[in-house]
């Protein structure tokens, strides 16, 4: 069943609307009659000052260092045809169906809240694009991040002038033939359109909003994996209590020390360890509050940023008809964007660090009191061993991608643009940190799972046991060596799916 998603300019979308649209074919997007009459009054305006014989910039001029080149008006066709084919520069990898699909909606967004300058019919084939699955093949690499996602975005356009390659019904096929497919016509390019198509922060927003959509799903699946190793290594809770951080009141903290204090309940685990000798755990279990809530903090200001950017206008120039102005600024430079995906990173990284430490706990029978490396027949098997390296490797490459991309900058356009934010290097190296969390907590949540095997008959708390039992359903309890890769595999699996959070949430309800 179709979900239908109306574009009525109320500034309403938000990380989680791109994330769902990116992530199902089954969107389907509209503009209101009101957003339509916006977009025709902005191009309107845009005619008009052709006729007018004023010099404005990005309508009858060139672009960029070349800006003070005059076009003369039987050029400005071809003008914005020149523009996309020559900023089809991008190389590497293309970007994911569910980038391409978040980069197609966001710069909607953007054009259709009609101060672009763009024709309706321009609006109307992006939205054909994502209703009807035409996913252009963009290249990751080539954006610096200001004068907008440039490189990036012009391979967008050129899919819709027909002159691109699409994925569509499944195959790698020229723009034209899927665009006739669906009974529509390439894109024919009036003045500033092509500008417009390409100019602004379109695919470095799109990488911060699926990672903020990651962000709020990974850092409740990393407080549910502190819980589970706490009980395969019976560790005390009192850390957790509630009047030690009513002293430190800390946002993140306050939502991890909730989840912590929501899931850790009724264990057997915990009550036959109840009179041990250890007095304090290390940090790594202790301050998993204050590391998972600072992480949090990132999480936090990063959706508030990204949200407002999904719902802003960064191309250049801004038609305002109502005015009867046209402006040249710098909306289309990345810097905010670029600071939260480095900062986001900075919280992620740390995310995978401290899991990682955990693990190395639950691998020590010193600390643990479990077998070596969580198996009994160690010596002959190896158990868990390298599972714990492959945890660190990866824990260890995250640092490695935590140097901000956002404080470099390298000047272009003969010095004409000579600050940049690198936001779209930010982005990338962001989703790289991402795919590797995902497989550190699944590490965890293994070994994890493996531990409290070992304590069996005592059961974990409640909402732990229902996890346990799903991840019974799919892995099984380790006797000898096997090749655990697989396992990591169903587990992020498990985690993608949001079946894991469910679990826990069954029992305990809706998790912060």
């Amino acid at each position: 069943m179709k979900k239908n998603i109306e574009i009525n300019g109320q500034l309403s979308f938000s990380y989680k609307d791109i994330a769902h649209i990116a992530r199902n074919s089954n969107s389907h997007l509209s503009l209101s009659q009101n957003q339509k009459s916006k977009i025709s009054r902005s191009c309107e305006f845009v005619d008009q000052v052709i006729k007018s014989g004023k010099v404005v910039y990005g309508i009858n001029t060139g672009f960029g260092a070349l800006a003070s080149k005059k076009i003369s008006n039987a050029d400005l066709e071809s003008l914005q045809y020149n523009l996309i084919r020559s900023h089809c520069t991008g190389v590497g990898q293309p970007f994911s169906v569910t980038l391409t699909r978040a980069i197609l909606t966001v710069r909607t967004l953007c054009l259709a809240r009609g101060h672009s300058g763009v024709s309706l019919t321009t609006l109307e084939l992006l939205l054909d694009f994502i209703n009807h699955q035409i996913h252009p093949i963009i290249p990751q690499k080539g954006s610096v991040g200001a004068s907008g996602d440039l490189a990036p975005l012009a391979h967008m356009a050129l899919a819709l002038i027909g002159e691109g390659d699409v994925l569509f019904d499944g195959k790698i096929i020229k723009s034209d033939f899927a665009i006739h497919s669906i009974g529509k016509q390439p894109l024919k390019l009036r003045p500033k359109e092509g500008l417009a198509l390409i100019n602004g922060t379109t695919v470095m927003t799109s990488l911060a909003a699926l990672a903020v959509f990651e962000a709020e799903r990974l850092f409740k699946i990393a407080d549910i994996a502190a819980c589970y190793t706490l009980e395969a290594l019976r560790g005390t809770r009192s850390a957790f209590h509630p009047l030690i951080t009513s002293l430190r009141p800390q946002i993140g903290q306050s939502d991890v020390v909730f989840n912590l204090n929501k899931i850790l309940t009724d264990s057997e685990i915990s009550s036959s360890h109840k009179d041990c000798g250890k007095v304090q755990d290390p940090y790594s279990l202790r301050c998993v509050p204050q590391v998972h809530g600072a992480a949090r903090q990132t999480f936090n200001h990063a959706k508030d940023i990204v949200n407002i950017e999904i719902n802003s206008v960064t191309d250049n120039p801004l038609i305002f008809p109502d005015e009867d102005l046209i402006l040249s600024g710098g909306n289309f430079h990345g810097q905010p964007i670029a600071f939260i995906m480095d900062y986001l990173a900075m919280g992620f990284s740390e995310i995978g660090s401290i899991s990682e430490r955990r693990v190395e706990k639950l691998m020590n029978p010193s600390f643990s009191d479990l077998p070596a490396f969580l198996i009994k027949d160690n010596g002959l098997n190896s158990g868990l061993m390298i599972a714990h390296v492959t945890s660190a490797a990866l824990a260890s490459e995250n640092k490695t991608m935590c140097f901000p991309a956002s404080v470099d900058n390298i000047p272009t356009s003969t010095d004409k643009e000579d600050h940049v934010s690198m936001g779209v290097t930010s982005g990338r190296k962001l989703h790289d940190i991402i795919e590797n969390i995902k497989y550190i907590l699944a590490i965890e949540l293994l070994c994890a799972f493996q531990g409290v095997e070992l304590l069996s008959p005592l059961k974990p708390c409640p909402s732990l046991l229902k996890l346990h039992l799903l991840l019974k359903k799919h892995i099984k309890p380790i006797t000898n060596d096997r090749v655990f890769s697989h396992d990591f595999k169903k587990i992020v699996e498990l985690i993608e799916s949001d079946e894991i959070i469910n679990a826990v949430e069954s029992i305990v309800g809706e998790l912060r």
